[in-house]
Formats: C-alpha cells, structure tokens, sequence
C-alpha cells in the first residue's frame, strides 16, 4: 500500500492577487508619463530660451596681398601661417628697373631746366629785335614826314616821297612780324601764362615723382596683423601687377555666421549673450554677442534666388544669417580658426512663464 505524502501547510503559499500587479503597473507607467512630460516641458521651454543650431561657422576678413608693380621677387620674407604684424615686410621685388626709371626722370627735369633758360634767350631777343624794329618805324614815319614837308615845297621829287612812304610801311610790317615772333617766343617759354614758365619742369618732375613712387612699391608691407594663408610667391619669380601673391587672416577680429531656421528667430535681437562649442576643442565653451541679423535669407541672396512665383511651389523653411561676435577674453590663445564649426545656443533672456504665456489660447 502506497504512502501518502503529507505536506507542510506552511509551505502551501496563497495566490497574490492579480489586481496588485495592475496597480504597479498603473503607478509605473504614471510615473514614466509624468517624468516624460516634465522633460518634454522642460526641452520646449529650453527650445525657447536657449536657441540652438549646429549650421554656423567662424569666419573672418582674408585680406589679399598683391603687387602695384610688375617684376622679378628678389626676396621673400615670409613663410606659410607666419604671423605678421602690420608694416612688417612681406617680400621685396627687383628695384633696378624702377632705379633706372627715376635716373631717366631726373635727367629730363635738367634738361626741362636747361630747355627753360635758352628760351628765356630767345624772348630776350626777340624782345631786342622787336624794339629794333620799333627803332626803324620810328625812324621812318620821321622821314615820311619831312620827304611830305620838302614835296611840299617842290624841294623833293615824288619818287622820293613815294619811297619813303614805302619805307615806313616796310618797317611797319617788320615791327608786326617782330611783335609775333616775340609772342611766340614767350608762348614756347611759358610767359604768356602766369605759372606757364614752369609747365614744362613741373611736367618732368612728375614724370619723376611717379618713378620714385613705383620704386616705393617693390617693397610689399603687411597692411594689419595677420596670418599669412595662400602664399603663392617665391624668390626669381615674376609677377605682374594686381597677381595674388599671399592673402592675410586676421584672427583677432572673428565673428560667427550662424544660420538659424526663420522661426528660430523670433526673439532674437543684437546684444544677446552667445555660448558656443567649437567641434576642434570638445568640452571646451565660448562666449560671444548677438551682434546682427541679416536682411534676407540666405536663399534671397544666392547667385540664383529661387522663383517661388513659378511652378510649382514646394515651401521650404529658410535660414537666416545671424553675425555673431566673439568675446575674446574668451578665446586668449586665438584657437578659433575659419571655417570651423560651431554650435551656437543664444540665450534670449526670455523667463518660463513668458514662453508658457504664449501657449495660452485665452489670453
């Protein structure tokens, strides 16, 4: 006969009740919906007064370098990402051919000189030979008039009245002639004019001034602080005048181009605080201010804007061009380079029960 197993009453637990699982179950998932929504809540809020976008960049003004004047590179004293100061010299070209220019120069200003004393000869004379010719007329209206006064008498033939009344149109005539010879000599001289007599020196000195000037324009000077990028020059090279040689970045004066979405900018203005990461530099922060904001989208700008007025019309949101200055208390040691990427966060200043006010459909 079988034993029978007797077992302890101890040891025979009673079923949990299925409603207590229903109620963890509603108390745990009450809880996930109240902490999502206090998360959710708080990020739209942060959306608001913290506005964010990664499409920004660290620009800056390149300043290209280029020569006035064509020629050989003699020397170049710089070299790639060199930093320079300004009125540093940059390279230097061959200055011979501009040195024989200004020798040219100088040699035409003496001769203008000379070319100005023998014209004042020549006025000189012609001035002699005008008052010569003076002489001479003079002297034959006299004769004109005594030959008259002798025919009179019947004391002179005619044929000697006629020759002096022949003589004294002569000498007339030649006292005209000497008159415009003495204009033109004044007129070659530079007289005639007031300031005339130096035309010709002042011409030539010039002619001087600006061989001296493009002699000054075979040494290149660095015309602000910068790093030199784009160097594209070396010694025994030649260039001609208005050929990039090198370009210039001036690193102390960088600003951000941050291009938010159209309904980012609601509540931005000039003046707001910026805190920005760089992606080069992780986990460190920067600071900056609104500085601007651009008048059109970037879009309206473009080498071909959009013709939204043809077609057919897909609406896309558009991006705004923000410039943002860069506190440079916070960038010492000039890290931020162009062309880096950013992430802006503007802080609009705006509190969370301005934002929760805007979502009031009563108000």
């Amino acid at each position: 006969m079988a034993e029978e197993t007797v077992v302890p009453a101890e040891s025979v637990t009673a079923p949990k009740p299925a409603g207590n699982k229903k109620i963890k179950g509603g108390i745990i998932l009450l809880a996930a919906i109240i902490i999502g929504g206090w998360l959710g809540l708080k990020m739209f809020i942060s959306s608001k007064t913290h506005v964010e976008t990664d499409n920004a960049f660290i620009e800056a003004r390149i300043v290209p370098v280029s020569s006035k004047v064509a020629g050989t590179v003699a020397r170049v004293l710089v070299r790639d990402n060199q930093l320079v100061k300004r009125g540093d010299l940059l390279l230097e070209i061959d200055r011979r051919d501009y040195q024989l220019q200004i020798a040219k120069a100088a040699a035409g200003v003496g001769m203008a000189e000379n070319e100005q004393s023998s014209e004042q000869m020549k006025v000189e004379g012609a001035r002699a030979a005008v008052q010569s010719a003076q002489a001479r007329f003079e002297q034959a209206l006299v004769d004109q008039g005594r030959a008259e006064k002798l025919y009179s008498r019947d004391v002179l033939p005619k044929e000697q009245l006629d020759r002096a009344i022949t003589a004294g149109v002569v000498c007339k005539a030649q006292l005209k002639e000497a008159e415009e010879a003495l204009k033109r000599a004044q007129a070659e001289a530079g007289l005639i004019v007031k300031s005339g007599s130096k035309a010709k020196i002042l011409q030539r000195k010039a002619v001087l001034d600006e061989a001296e000037l493009q002699l000054s324009y075979t040494k290149i000077f660095a015309v602000q602080d910068g790093y030199v990028t784009r160097k594209s020059v070396e010694e025994g090279v030649n260039i001609q005048a208005g050929q990039p040689l090198m370009a210039l970045v001036p690193l102390h004066d960088t600003w951000i181009t941050a291009n938010y979405k159209e309904r980012q900018i609601t509540w931005l203005k000039p003046g707001q605080k910026v805190e920005f990461s760089v992606d080069a530099y992780p986990g460190k922060k920067f600071n900056g201010t609104v500085d601007s904001i651009m008048a059109g989208t970037g879009a309206a700008f473009s080498l071909l804007p959009p013709e939204n007025a043809t077609g057919n019309y897909v609406k896309v949101i558009q991006r705004v061009p923000v410039k943002i200055s860069i506190d440079r208390d916070s960038d010492p040691e000039r890290l931020l380079r162009i062309g880096m990427s950013v992430i802006p966060v503007v802080l609009t200043g705006r509190t969370s029960g301005e934002v929760l006010n805007d979502l009031n459909p009563f108000k």
